[in-house]
């Protein structure tokens, strides 16, 4: 049974290592399956669905000012509407990815799944992170776009994530204690970082 949940802050090279990963072990790899399925599962058109997937983050960093400073405990006006939405369309994502995890093979990016699954044990639960600037550079020839292009998606995406995982978790974004693999892929080459994980995973299998 190879199961990875793998998590990947902006720049990481989460979109590179993911389907390398799944396909070096022959299994399905999990990303925009689960919002096509979530429209599915709630009936929308698959736009809606993209619009509230935590891999987006879009509508998060819209709503991140509304929220209130400490607690979050309440939100108000349209903002407490859309957030709302978005718990509905956080439970479906959860579904999908729980579905996907009793199929009991895959690489599942994002969409907080290390946190979905951490009381599964059979889920290898890994994060692909880096100092700042090395993700900046990253990114940036990974996607081909400037440095002020990618400074601009970096703060959105990282922001919008980590309130993700706050609200609907309740965890703190900055503790890696739920992963089992903490890998800096950018001293580390994105190929490397998938033998790495791929070793890992047949190693847990295997013991």
């Amino acid at each position: 049974m190879t199961l990875i949940a793998l998590s990947a802050t902006y720049g990481a090279g989460g979109s590179v290592v993911g389907p390398e990963l799944a396909d070096r072990l022959g299994v399905p790899f999990v990303d925009r399956a689960i919002p096509t399925k979530v429209a599915e599962t709630l009936d929308v058109p698959l736009v809606h669905a993209l619009e509230h997937d935590e891999n987006v983050g879009s509508l998060f960093e819209r709503m991140l000012k509304h929220f209130a400073p400490l607690s979050g405990a309440y939100v108000s006006g349209t903002a407490s509407e859309a957030l709302l939405g978005t718990d509905v369309y956080c439970e479906a994502t959860e579904r999908v990815i729980c579905e996907h995890a009793e199929a009991g093979e895959g690489v599942i990016l994002g969409r907080a799944s290390a946190y979905v699954l951490r009381d599964r044990p059979h889920v290898l639960r890994v994060r692909l992170d880096g100092p700042e600037e090395a993700r900046l550079d990253q990114a940036m020839r990974i996607q081909g776009i400037d440095r002020d292009t990618a400074a601009e998606r970096m703060r959105q995406t990282d922001r919008a994530r980590d309130a993700y995982v706050r609200h609907f978790y309740g965890a703190d974004p900055r503790d890696t204690s739920v992963f089992h693999l903490l890998v800096d892929s950018t001293a580390i080459g994105l190929g490397a970082c998938t033998d790495l994980i791929a070793r890992a995973s047949e190693a847990r299998n295997n013991g």
